[in-house]
């Protein structure tokens, strides 16, 4: 099978690359290196595949319909991960339009090659902050996921509607994963488990929005990865399913693993809640149990020891 990843450079692209190509699968990767965060890393991230045969790359942007049909033309997928998008959200509060471009005319770009090359499985990397600020805890796949609070989910849900849609009109067979705070090694510089771990090693202080009870289901890349695998052999006509570690961990706590890992304590500045951010997240993971075989062990402990592991070798990259 030839696999066609796209944000194939990035932090869950990288490591899905891996994976598959450890077991025989041909990857096609698309990455444009977005300047979210430094390119370089990108470029490590993909380094140790550029001489594997079953390995292809290019930089390129989903925005550009014409080069994306070259390459479906001359690659000849037989399933997509879509895992390309701007993300974060409290940069969607300041970059709305940007979002909406590149997320929803970028998915509507890649569904439309999908459908005209008879891709057999579409693979949509959704997000869990489509459901907003939901009060009904764990999270399911059947609540309803009408009030996003951030442009970044409006746009996950936007995609989610499109992916319905083709499915309906085409029916391109597609499964939307909704992904729970990945982490793990060569994660995202610009998220959590870097921010708080680099300012912690280097001395600086850290900004803590909120009392610190807030809570996220911290789901370790290898888990979601195996997620991923399994949802791309399965053929399941129309799904959505969360991926996530179903055991929610406060931002107190979170800080706490920081510090106990580096042996270092936290100087913390405290702020309020940020524009888009909510309470929790908790995935209600029954159905991907049940469809995928998924089951997620790694603890946030030894999730962030194998983080922090690799965060001590590589960040100097970061500077």
């Amino acid at each position: 099978m030839k696999i066609l990843v796209t944000g194939g450079a990035g932090f869950i692209g990288s490591n899905l690359t891996r994976k598959l190509l450890e077991s025989g699968e041909k990857v096609v990767a698309i990455d444009n290196f977005d300047h979210n965060y430094s390119p370089k890393v990108k470029k490590k991230n993909i380094q140790a595949f550029l001489e594997n045969k079953n390995y292809s790359f290019y930089q390129e942007d989903i925005l550009n319909e014409k080069k994306l049909e070259e390459i479906f033309k001359k690659e000849k997928p037989d399933k997509v991960c879509h895992l390309a998008a701007k993300v974060g959200v409290r940069n969607s509060v300041l970059e709305p339009k940007v979002y909406g471009r590149v997320n929803i005319e970028g998915t509507i770009n890649l569904l439309t090659l999908a459908k005209n090359f008879r891709v057999a499985n579409f693979i949509f990397s959704s997000s869990s902050s489509v459901y907003g600020n939901s009060h009904k805890v764990p999270f399911s796949e059947d609540d309803k996921t009408d009030s996003p609070i951030s442009p970044y989910a409006a746009t996950k849900k936007a995609d989610e509607i499109l992916l319905w849609t083709y499915h309906s009109i085409y029916k391109l067979n597609c499964i939307i994963l909704r992904f729970f705070t990945p982490y793990g090694p060569s994660g995202r510089p610009d998220q959590a488990p870097f921010l708080f771990t680099d300012a912690i090693f280097k001395g600086k202080p850290i900004k803590k929005f909120g009392d610190g009870t807030s809570k996220r289901d911290y789901t370790y890349i290898d888990d979601l990865v195996a997620g991923i695998i399994s949802a791309l052999d399965k053929k399941l006509n129309f799904e959505i399913i969360n991926l996530g570690h179903n055991e929610p961990v406060s931002l107190n706590h979170f800080i706490k693993v920081i510090e106990d890992s580096l042996g270092k304590k936290a100087l913390v500045e405290n702020y309020p809640m940020q524009p888009g951010d909510v309470d929790i997240t908790f995935a209600d993971i029954a159905k991907a149990k049940k469809l995928l075989g998924y089951n997620p062990k790694t603890t946030i402990e030894k999730g962030m020891e194998n983080y922090i592991s690799w965060y001590l070798k590589n960040w100097k990259l970061y500077k």
